[in-house]
């Protein structure tokens, strides 16, 4: 079995994780290291990421198309996080509030259900998007 070591690539990985604060996908990852004249093959890169989820380090969702997307876990947040993602400018906001784990108990006492929350992603509008568009 291998064990955890550090590489160089994988701290570039890390560092330029760090560059997306509203998460991001294997293809933007890669398009920003390539840019960067920065070499890191994708089966690294997805190995890397794989690690990372599993290190409760980065978290992933899929979209409504069914593209895998990553993002940095505060933290702060638990597990019981539900995201917000703006339709519009695709900004992401963790949501760590007591209604989410009244929610959640609710769920599992009355309908009998568990809800695993590491992909619940709910779209919308962020504020800021909202007043440019006339509802």
């Amino acid at each position: 079995m291998r064990g955890t070591y550090k590489t160089k690539s994988k701290e570039i990985i890390n560092e330029e994780i760090k560059s997306f604060s509203n998460g991001f996908t294997i293809k933007e990852l890669k398009t920003s290291l390539d840019n960067k004249n920065i070499n890191v093959g994708l089966t690294t890169l997805y190995r890397h990421l794989l690690d990372l989820e599993n290190k409760n380090i980065v978290k992933k969702y899929f979209d409504d198309n069914n593209v895998a997307h990553f993002k940095t876990i505060i933290s702060s947040e638990s597990d019981n996080v539900f995201y917000l993602k703006c339709s519009k400018c695709e900004k992401i906001v963790p949501v760590d509030c007591e209604c989410i784990n009244d929610f959640y108990k609710h769920i599992l006492g009355k309908h009998k259900f568990y809800i695993e929350a590491k992909n619940i992603i709910l779209s919308g509008l962020c504020n800021d998007c909202k007043n440019f568009i006339k509802l």
